[in-house]
Parts: C-alpha cells; structure tokens; sequence
C-alpha cells in the first residue's frame, strides 16, 4: 500500500477570545499601551481636559497631558493563532468609575498600571480587582525621569499577595506591552488550575 501526503487542507484555527482590561490613575498611559499593541486602529473616547475639570484632575507628573478617557480604549491583539486578547482601557478619574462594573463583566482579568511617580494613583483599581477575585498583574510604566524601584518594593508599597506578578514596561513598546499581557493571562490560567485542584485529604 502507497501512503502519500493528504489533499486536505488543515482547518483554520477558531481563537479563543479573551477580555482583558487595562486600567490604573489618570494620565499613567493606558491610552498608549492599547494604542501601542492594538493590530486594529484602537478606539478612543479621549476629549479635551477642560477649565471646569482641573480642581478634580491632579495634574501633578503629568502637566503636558491635554486630554484624558472618557468612556473607554478599545484594542486587539493576536497572542497565538488561538489566542486573541480584545483590551479595555478604562477611565482614570473618579467621576467615569460607574464605567467600571460594565467593563469588568466577563474580564478575564486586568493590568493595572502604575507610576512610581504617583503610586497611590493606582491602589483604588488594585482594591477594585482584588475585592472582585478578578486577576491582575501591575505593570509599572518606566516614564524618563521617574525613580526606579525594584518589583519588591512596588509589591510591598502596593500591599500586594506574592503572587500577584509586577513588572517594569514601556507602554510605548509593543513588544514591552505583549510580555505583560502574556504575563496577566499566565496569572489567570494558575490562579483557574489552583482553584480546580481537588483538596487533598
């Protein structure tokens, strides 16, 4: 019997798909780290700082900044042929937080961006992560200027749980930004497999 090579055509891939947030304090870079890893021109709901919002906007670290997020960021990127993240960049400011819940629905889990710069902007979206069980790495975005500081001692300022995974990123970097994105969904799927092991007796 001959054995040759099959005619057939191998079946496309159908991804899983998976939403990803990305929040943390106001003018940190959310905007441009979807922006910087989007295969699709991301949207922006981004308007123009205004007279009447800069007694509630603290524009400390980030005067130059024009304008701020609205509603939400909205990009996509291809991981693996089976694996696509669709990315949600939430609003930074107090007042847009009622946003939050409806993003958060059926998140897989979150990156929150931090400044060492202005670290307590970030600890309202940590605490909104950890009280919903949602799973989230920090990344903290490296601004030219701002100190550096080891992982440790941002985990420890942060009062995160050890396994909570904190990296140094450029959110202008795509490559920079998928090594975070893939270090959140590494993060979900162990915290998913710790939750299905059976308890041992």
């Amino acid at each position: 019997m001959v054995f040759g090579r099959s005619s057939r055509k191998k079946r496309p891939v159908e991804p899983v798909t998976l939403k990803m947030l990305v929040a943390g304090g106001f003018g940190v870079g959310k905007t441009t780290l979807v922006g910087a890893v989007s295969e699709i021109r991301p949207l922006r709901t981004e308007e123009r700082l205004s007279e009447a919002g800069r007694p509630v906007d603290d524009l400390a670290g980030v005067e130059a900044k024009t304008t701020t997020t609205v509603a939400m960021d909205f990009g996509r990127i291809t991981l693996r042929e089976d694996l696509v993240l669709y990315l949600f960049g939430t609003p930074g400011q107090d007042r847009f937080w009622f946003l939050w819940d409806e993003l958060a629905q059926g998140s897989l889990g979150a990156v929150v961006l931090a400044d060492t710069r202005r670290l307590e902007d970030c600890f309202a979206a940590v605490d909104y992560f950890e009280r919903r069980k949602i799973p989230f790495t920090v990344a903290v975005n490296c601004f030219e200027g701002a100190d550096e500081f080891p992982t440790e001692t941002v985990q420890a300022a942060l009062d995160l749980d050890p396994e909570v995974p904190v990296l140094m990123c450029d959110a202008r970097d795509r490559g920079s930004v998928r090594d975070v994105l893939v270090a959140v969904v590494e993060h979900a799927a162990a915290r998913v497999d710790r939750v299905r092991e059976p308890a041992t007796t």
